[in-house]
């Protein structure tokens, strides 16, 4: 079974807790879309989120952490301590595997499906996803890389996580922070020689706030596009493509009022 992990920001470190709720509600009701009734949801928490949405299948934690400082590294520690929650609780469910997924994020309908049918593999990362700008017609293909940008890119073999009953929490949330990020965990577990797999189809879409990280390319000292440049904005513009009612709904990309 696969289970995954929620950890949300606390209202007293959101710009507006209501958006917060809403990107959140959107990203459980993606997951629940599962095809397949065998998964969980955990959800990790300063303070329960108010929405309308309830399933069986989820469960929410709240727990009572020290708030971030505003610097990345302090906000990445605190998600970091919400995902170690929700591994340690985990284990009550006996998952196959476990997915951590960005509170405003959405998920492939297929995944639950997916991992049930080889409970025994490592895991898989995502390398090619879906990049999404709230209220726009169009979506990004990104058809490499996607892990490196999106934290909800990974599904890992729990046992993988090497939790044990004498561990130190404190010290385990150290080294999930310096060696499980999503941008490490292929390598560190490389390096254990448990090799994981790309997802053979797209499975998650990353939300973004902007498109300043889609690059257009500069000006020559004339002023005029350079050739590179140019072919470079059209193979961009390729990777765009008109937002389907078959991709809102297989990844549940609901429109956010």
């Amino acid at each position: 079974m696969l289970v995954f992990i929620i950890p949300l920001k606390s209202p007293q470190v959101s710009k507006s807790w209501t958006t917060v709720c809403k990107l959140f509600e959107r990203t459980v009701k993606s997951i629940c879309n599962q095809t397949s009734k065998h998964f969980s949801v955990i959800v990790v928490c300063n303070e329960t989120p108010k929405i309308g949405f309830s399933h069986p299948h989820i469960t929410y934690i709240e727990v009572d952490l020290p708030l971030p400082e505003s610097d990345y590294k302090s906000k990445e520690l605190d998600r970091t301590r919400k995902v170690v929650t929700g591994l340690i609780y985990a284990r009550e469910l006996k998952p196959s595997h476990v997915m951590c997924v960005d509170a405003d994020d959405c998920v492939s309908q297929h995944l639950a499906e997916y991992v049930n049918r080889h409970p025994q593999h490592n895991g898989w990362f995502i390398k090619k996803g879906y990049m999404y700008q709230d209220g726009s017609n169009l979506i990004r293909i990104m058809r490499k890389g996607f892990e490196q940008y999106c934290g909800t890119s990974n599904i890992i073999r729990y046992d993988c996580y090497n939790l044990h009953e004498a561990l130190d929490e404190k010290e385990y949330t150290q080294f999930i922070y310096k060696n499980f990020t999503h941008r490490e965990i292929k390598n560190t577990l490389a390096k254990q020689e448990l090799i994981i797999e790309p997802l053979p189809f797209i499975g998650a879409i990353y939300i973004v706030g902007n498109t300043e990280n889609i690059y257009y390319g500069v000006e020559d000292k004339n002023g005029k596009k350079t050739l590179k440049t140019r072919l470079l904005r059209i193979k961009i513009l390729l990777d765009f493509r008109l937002l389907t009612k078959k991709i809102r709904d297989e990844f549940g990309l609901a429109k956010i009022s």
